[in-house]
């Protein structure tokens, strides 16, 4: 399907210098402001982004990691689940679900997702409970809040914890209720690349429980509440001044972005022909967008023909969990059929704050000659 014609556009996948540019000035005034401070580390902009980023939520408390995974890590940990349980997972998710689990000491055991929304379908979640069952992590993928509540109803019925893997989900909603609000725990990751995104790695817990979110307070510093005293076998994560300074003047911003990322997703809605496989966007669900995801069965072919016209894509994700080498052992004889054709299939589109309207014109002219 590759013709002769150059690119008349050139579309990056991400630009993150492009797209934190409108920022500039205020990360600026940020960074100086932490620098000639003198406290880099637990100071009053960790404190102040804790407490903005949980009102931005709705949620009671927020707390700041080093990073995403350290995020689910401690919130498990905090829950204080038996060693060996099992916690249910996505069998479609990003490697880090799975190896916070197994970083908690749990077992991970797989449910297919929903092939129309990419989410963990709540229909399997019942029929992988068993007695060792102890958890239920949901993974908000893509930017669109599982369904929660029926998942929360399994919980109750089935005496289960649950807990968000929100990663992808910087103030998105299901029933006008933020991602963050809806398990015991939430992990968020600011990495660069995110909705809300840091210069560098960062994360936090979010929970509406206020003994666990004193649980990874001390955690996160080492197991420790008072300096040089250790109650716990804790860990080093903790979001630095800086990051959580840059983060203070991004949040302010999330709404736009969120807003512009929602246009670019209308107009690929709207204009790509039936041949591609399209999210699908329900009232209940407020989706952000931070990944725009269509299948097609000759995903490599167009993915080389988008390259061609100047177009660049990713794959989130090319292997699926249970083809991980590095999970071989420890999702053994768990399939995942559905997991797996998603994986065979999936693009992701140029989505970004960088990108302009024409940009995803362009996208779309390209993607409908295919």
């Amino acid at each position: 399907m590759i013709t002769s014609q150059s690119p008349i556009r050139m579309v990056s996948y991400e630009n993150l210098g492009k797209a934190n540019e409108p920022f500039f000035e205020k990360l600026e005034g940020a960074f100086s402001k932490v620098l000639t401070s003198g406290w880099y580390i637990l100071g009053s902009e960790v404190s102040a982004f804790e407490e903005e980023y949980s009102n931005y939520l709705g949620v009671k408390r927020c707390i700041g990691v080093g990073n995403g995974l350290d995020a689910l890590i401690l919130g498990l940990k905090a829950l204080k689940l038996q060693e060996g349980s099992e916690v249910i997972v996505p069998s479609n998710t990003y490697i880090a679900s799975i190896l916070a689990v197994l970083h908690a000491g749990l077992k991970p055991v797989l449910v297919e997702p929903n092939l129309a929304t990419y989410n963990i379908d709540p229909n399997k979640i019942v029929e992988a409970i068993t007695r060792k069952t102890a958890a239920i992590m949901v993974v908000h993928l893509y930017g669109k809040v599982c369904d929660m509540g029926r998942i929360l109803d399994i919980a109750k019925k089935h005496d289960l914890k649950v807990i968000e893997d929100a990663a992808q989900a910087h103030g998105a909603k299901y029933k006008d209720v933020y991602a963050g609000n809806f398990g015991d725990v939430a992990g968020f990751s600011f990495y660069p690349t995110k909705n809300l995104g840091a210069l560098a790695d960062g994360g936090a817990v979010t929970t509406n429980n206020t003994d666990i979110a004193e649980a990874i307070k001390t955690l996160r510093n080492y197991g420790s509440k008072i300096k040089y005293h250790n109650d716990v076998v804790g860990y080093n994560s903790r979001l630095d001044e800086l990051q959580a300074a840059f983060l203070i003047v991004k949040l302010q911003f999330l709404n736009a972005i969120n807003g512009h990322k929602k246009m670019l997703a209308s107009i690929y809605l709207n204009g790509l022909k039936s041949d591609f496989i399209k999210p699908v966007v329900h009232p209940d669900f407020e989706d952000v967008f931070h990944i725009f995801s269509i299948r097609h069965e000759k995903r490599n072919s167009l993915r080389d023909y988008l390259a061609y016209n100047g177009i660049k894509t990713e794959i989130h994700y090319p292997v699926a969990p249970n083809r991980q080498p590095a999970l071989r052992n420890h999702l053994r004889d768990q399939s995942s059929p559905i997991a797996e054709l998603i994986h065979q299939t999936t693009l992701s589109l140029p989505i970004s704050y960088c990108h302009s309207q024409q940009d995803i014109e362009y996208v779309v002219e390209v993607m409908n000659r295919f």
